[in-house]
């Protein structure tokens, strides 16, 4: 290709991946973000994500200098929701104002940031274009929803499929050749930027409805006696028109707890109501409380009260073998147990600076209450160890072997068994 050099704005969980990947590939990277002790990190050859050694060489020079020296400018930034669940553009915003101000002729621009269908051309276009520059003609902006999921080590960026969708047809075919210059894997052309924009609020917002439906029968599974994991395997073994899920204690993340707000908000002010979007949210945020409350029955159960009780929550990331803790649900379950007035010892050895003790076995000793909720492979040990102190598991993810800790004389209770 004529263009080697890239900037990416943005090196979190999706941009830093990109960024190496396209090194990787024989590209010229240029890293931005306004972290800068990330930035500082990067500099030192240091993944600042999992502080491991940072193989791929990527430049970090002025932000302004970047851009202007790049042909390909990737725009890898978060897109949170506020308190009241509407979509915050101000990170895309500032990103999109910084390009503005370097913006040059023939400039491609991958908008890879998770937007509601429209964001492109109503918010990020008329931006560029004050620069004097016309989209199509003088520079190109195109949507490739990123695809990552961390922790996972069979599906990467560098295999994961992708789509893509842009305002021309010269800048989808621009885009589809870089794109398919450093992934292995079928790149989708959509038919427009707004179809795009649609693809990944689709897909995680698919995952949210079937894990609150999930979690809603492992609710009603609680109460009739069933066990949710076995009615799942049951059902699993129909070859076709079922997909598992399984239940837990909540949804984490930066994308199925908060894209789905992103297709709420939009079609709201289209004059549409996503009323089983907005229900399966409703069910999902209920379960780190759920969770609470299981805690709570048990131990009333046994006599006491959850003031003053030893709970240890296990975990503190959003899901197993990572150090991600946006949106975890464990968050809002400590929260929980101390306003309940439980004393709360938390440890995730992912987390360290969350953490209250060094180990398990410290954890353990001072503990008579434990509420999982990361399934972390390290807690897997739990099961072997020495639990005489610990009366109550729950196990926020249905991770551990529900029949070894029974016969350790622990009372144990799953979500939905």
């Amino acid at each position: 290709m004529g263009q080697k050099r890239i900037a990416v704005v943005g090196l979190g969980y999706v941009g830093l991946p990109l960024a190496r990947l396209a090194a990787k590939k024989g590209y010229q990277v240029y890293g931005i973000d306004n972290n800068k002790n990330k930035l500082e990190k990067v500099k030192k050859s240091i993944d600042p994500i999992t502080n491991q050694t940072l193989k791929e060489k990527i430049i970090i020079t002025e932000p302004a200098k970047a851009i202007s020296l790049s042909d390909i400018i990737i725009v890898c930034v978060p897109t949170p929701v506020n308190e009241k669940c509407m979509p915050d553009f101000r990170p895309l915003i500032s990103a999109v104002k910084l390009i503005s101000e370097n913006l040059k002729k023939g400039h491609l621009i991958v908008i890879e940031s998770t937007v509601n269908p429209g964001v492109c051309e109503e918010v990020v276009k008329p931006i560029w274009e004050k620069s004097g520059l016309k989209a199509e003609k003088d520079f190109y902006l195109v949507h490739c929803p990123e695809r990552i999921n961390p922790g996972d080590e069979k599906w990467d960026v560098e295999n994961i499929p992708r789509v893509i969708g842009g305002l021309s047809r010269e800048g989808l075919e621009k885009a589809f050749e870089f794109y398919s210059s450093i992934i292995n894997a079928k790149i989708t052309k959509m038919s427009s930027i707004k179809a795009a924009e649609a693809v990944k609020i689709t897909e995680n917002a698919f995952r949210d409805v079937n894990i609150a439906f999930v979690n809603e029968l492992a609710k009603s599974f609680d109460n009739l006696g069933i066990d949710i994991l076995e009615v799942i395997e049951g059902a699993a073994t129909k070859p076709f028109a079922f997909l598992p899920h399984y239940p837990g204690c909540g949804v984490g993340g930066h994308c199925i707890p908060v894209d789905p707000y992103y297709l709420i908000e939009e079609a709201k002010s289209k004059g549409f109501d996503h009323k089983f979007l907005r229900l399966a949210r409703e069910i999902n945020d209920s379960m780190p409380d759920y969770a609470v409350e299981l805690l709570i029955n048990e131990i009333d159960k046994i006599g006491e009260k959850i003031k003053y009780a030893k709970v240890g929550v296990l975990g503190v990331a959003y899901k197993g073998g990572i150090s991600d803790i946006r949106e975890s649900p464990a968050i809002k379950i400590i929260s929980k147990l101390k306003n309940l007035g439980a004393s709360v010892t938390v440890y995730d050895p992912h987390v360290p600076e969350r953490s209250d003790v060094k180990n398990l076995g410290e954890f353990l000793q001072k503990c008579e209450y434990i509420l999982l909720a990361t399934n972390h492979l390290e807690f897997k040990s739990i099961e072997n160890l020495d639990l005489q102190n610990v009366k109550v598991i729950i196990d926020g993810r249905n991770f551990l072997d529900k029949e070894r800790i029974i016969k350790k004389g622990v009372i144990y209770k799953g979500i939905g068994r």
